[in-house]
């Protein structure tokens, strides 16, 4: 995919949004994130005991002339945030118009450049087949150019097997993962969802259908190819068809929502000709993900 995702406009609107995060961080270099590590930042965590060695300009002379020990002031650590992005790279991604890839691009680049503009570190990362192809950590404002060339660059082919993909990412510490596919893998996202809450991410999923996936019309013999497999199947689409239809995206889709309450994650739903800018302000700020600065 070659053609420019955004235009300059879009990102000076993008300055004034952050990616909120509920987790703190437990690796990285450091940042502007809260950290379990106690470090000397700013911010006053709690005390302890002086022990021979310590640094004597921590200790708390105030606390030594109210009880007569010496106390050592800790402050909590701050680390950069560590956010992974997931694209579903399988060919079924290309349907629609416009379609799912070309949005799931863009949301990927917009929330890439949020992450930056917070002095965060973001992977990109394509899950394709049963595969990952983990792109480099990158980190500073400067970074972003080089995320829209691999971003342009991605091409949707084959199937997915989310599950495994995800499985395949190692992880050292806590962070975000954000996870955006059209979800219509047979063999669902639930394993790979527990794996990455076991690894301590923040976990979001962001379903991008096609508004041609959800309107159906149209009657009649129609002829379906499954992008994925690339098999033919000539179908009769009458009312009882599209009804069925209907009632298997919407059971997807409240599979989803269970999985979001089972395991505290977040999970949207995103329509490929949808604004992007009217999403992300619309519909991620309210679920709280996204906040003002």
């Amino acid at each position: 995919m070659s053609e420019k995702l955004f235009d300059q406009d879009f990102f000076t609107k993008l300055n004034s949004l952050a990616i909120a995060m509920n987790t703190r961080m437990t690796h990285g270099i450091g940042g502007g994130r809260k950290s379990n590590a106690k470090g000397t930042s700013v911010e006053f965590s709690d005390y302890r005991e002086y022990i021979p060695g310590d640094d004597i300009r921590r200790i708390d002379w105030g606390a030594y002339g109210r009880l007569d020990k010496l106390y050592i002031k800790r402050f909590m650590e701050e680390k950069e945030g560590i956010f992974q992005i997931f694209i579903d790279t399988s060919n079924s991604m290309n349907y629609g118009e416009p379609k799912k890839a070309r949005t799931a691009l863009q949301l990927a680049g917009a929330l890439a450049y949020l992450v930056l503009n917070n002095l965060d570190r973001v992977y990109i990362s394509e899950m394709q087949e049963n595969t990952l192809t983990q792109g480099k950590g990158r980190a500073g404002k400067q970074a972003f150019s080089q995320i829209m060339r691999e971003l342009e660059a991605m091409e949707f082919n084959g199937g997915t097997n989310l599950n495994q993909a995800i499985q395949a990412r190692q992880y050292q510490g806590s962070g975000i993962s954000i996870v955006i596919s059209d979800f219509l893998d047979e063999n669902g996202v639930e394993e790979a969802v527990k794996y990455l809450r076991y690894k301590k991410q923040q976990v979001i999923l962001i379903q991008v259908l096609a508004r041609q996936e959800v309107e159906i019309e149209g009657d009649g013999m129609v002829n379906l190819l499954d992008m994925e497999t690339g098999e033919e199947v000539r179908l009769s689409l009458n009312r009882a068809a599209i009804e069925q239809y209907k009632r298997a995206l919407t059971a997807l889709q409240e599979r989803l929502r269970t999985l979001a309450r089972r395991y505290e994650l977040t999970y949207i739903q995103m329509l490929a000709d949808e604004p992007l800018e009217k999403f992300l302000y619309d519909h991620v700020c309210n679920q709280g993900i996204i906040i003002h600065k």
